[in-house]
């Protein structure tokens, strides 16, 4: 457990278990503890390093704004500062639109990516959603004292002061317009989406998303030879706010990370 100094941040990171390297990337207003349930289950076959981005957990904010393309290069400039060539991404939410701006930044650096509950255009998500992120700002941090999040950030936030600073930061970063959609379409770096079948993004965007990676445009053939590179977990019961704890997301991404995935045609 360590601090990396990248980009004029002094960037939190923690490292457990053996194998190859494995970024997890937190939520909103989350840290690293967010993958406390699936941790175990992770470090047992992956070098998993958990990072607290920007403004969250253990890492203090600084003069700049909060923006998935800065904090995409925070991740890069950590994977060097480690000496890693290469590592797999597992980003949530807002952590997954890191973990995709760094793949779409750094193609070289990503071997393998997970994305769970991310939307790879601001207009997936919901409308009423997007209502809730439009309004989140100083007095909606006011608002979530004592939940379970702001007492996580109170114990190990070296500002704790700043956690009405971190909502207004975050929803000038939610009410911004995004649409990677061309950017996705490019990327070769193996993806696999996964969601939750009661999700925040509807189904129709997760089908989008997944085809703009080559996914559920064929047949994959009696024997899987057109199967695309990509793949799609919608996990069972689930919803936006329960997926990075259950133990079906361990079981749905260990094998993509493990097997084989055949590049795009």
């Amino acid at each position: 457990m360590s601090y990396a100094d990248v980009n004029g941040l002094r960037l939190w990171y923690e490292v457990h278990g053996d194998g190859l390297p494995l970024v997890l990337l937190h939520g909103g207003y989350g840290a690293v503890e967010m993958f406390a349930p699936i941790l175990p289950a992770l470090a047992r076959r992956r070098r998993v390093i958990g990072v607290d981005l920007q403004g969250h957990g253990r890492t203090a904010d600084v003069d700049r704004p909060l923006r998935y393309e800065t904090m995409a290069e925070d991740i890069a400039a950590l994977l060097r500062h480690l000496g890693l060539p290469e590592a797999d991404l597992l980003g949530y939410s807002l952590g997954g639109a890191v973990a995709l701006r760094t793949a779409i930044q750094h193609p070289g650096v990503v071997r393998r990516l997970v994305l769970v509950s991310t939307p790879c255009r601001r207009q997936g998500w919901y409308p009423e959603v997007l209502a809730a992120m439009a309004a989140q700002d100083e007095r909606a941090g006011e608002q979530m004292r004592g939940t379970p999040a702001h007492e996580r950030y109170v114990r190990i936030a070296p500002r704790p002061g700043d956690w009405p600073d971190l909502w207004a930061r975050t929803g000038d970063l939610l009410r911004r317009e995004y649409d990677w959609s061309a950017e996705v379409a490019a990327l070769t770096v193996p993806t696999l989406l996964v969601y939750a079948d009661a999700d925040s993004i509807p189904v129709t965007h997760m089908a989008e998303f997944f085809g703009l990676l080559g996914g559920g445009h064929r047949d994959a053939g009696w024997d899987g030879t057109d199967r695309p590179a990509a793949r799609l977990a919608v996990l069972p019961g689930l919803t936006h706010y329960d997926i990075v704890a259950s133990a079906a997301l361990p079981a749905a991404v260990l094998p993509f990370l493990t097997h084989e995935v055949r590049p795009p045609q």
